[in-house]
């Protein structure tokens, strides 16, 4: 029976001490959501450009979601993002304007 309690304790100042270093962990950003990182093929590391295709982080979240809204009615010009914009829900437009006018 004392070795019972002897464990029992035991776990008890484990579990003290776990909480106690997960509350002192470090913040960590937010990793980008799945369907920014989708964007990152075309529009480079983080989203800074790629030659002829425009950057996105930092932008003004109306003007992207202007241009997003525009390529989804195929109303302004494009090789692909006309099509691409079409396969997202407004939610996850929503999650990669987000992200990417929050970016520096």
């Amino acid at each position: 029976m004392g070795w019972q309690r002897a464990i029992r304790g035991g776990g008890l100042a484990g579990a003290a001490v776990l909480a106690a270093l997960a509350g002192a962990a470090p913040a960590r950003s937010q990793p980008a959501p799945l369907v920014a990182q989708g964007c990152l093929g075309c529009h480079g590391p983080g989203g800074a450009g790629s030659g002829s295709v425009p950057g996105l982080a930092g932008r003004d979240r109306a003007e992207l979601a202007a241009a997003m809204a525009a390529f989804r009615a195929n109303e302004r010009p494009a090789t692909i993002m006309n099509r691409i914009a079409r396969g997202y829900t407004e939610a996850e437009t929503a999650a990669a304007l987000d992200h990417f006018a929050r970016r520096p």
